[in-house]
């Protein structure tokens, strides 16, 4: 019997690179052995259309960062902003999205998790 070397699973991974806690979620991936595709949201920004894409059918307000001044100075906790209105200002502030955004396939985990990450890597 030929045993065949398992191929480590290829992760999109969205960051920033300035982002700590984006550099330490990519530390724990790779430690873990994911093959990473890594994108800088400074230098490729997400579009309007990227961004539906990515969201599909789930909930838009995960997505958005609470720790972003954008968030904070429109109260989007107390007076969230609609789907059309999310992506849309997602685009135009990539600091907004929550990072890291780590995708395998249909699966996303946003930000820092490292259960999670486990989960996507089996």
């Amino acid at each position: 019997m030929i045993s065949t070397p398992m191929r480590k699973p290829i992760i999109q991974f969205l960051q920033k690179p300035s982002c700590t806690t984006c550099r330490k979620g990519k530390a724990f991936l790779e430690k873990q052995g994911a093959t990473l595709e890594p994108r800088s949201l400074d230098d490729q920004r997400l579009s309007e259309r990227e961004l539906d894409e990515l969201i599909g059918d789930r909930d838009h307000l995960p997505f958005l960062s609470t720790r972003n001044e954008l968030y904070r100075s429109r109260k989007m906790k107390d007076h969230p902003p609609s789907r059309a209105e999310a992506i849309r200002l997602m685009a135009a502030n990539p600091n907004l999205i929550r990072r890291p955004v780590v995708i395998r396939g249909t699966s996303i985990v946003l930000g820092y998790d490292e259960d999670a990450y486990r989960k996507l890597l089996r």
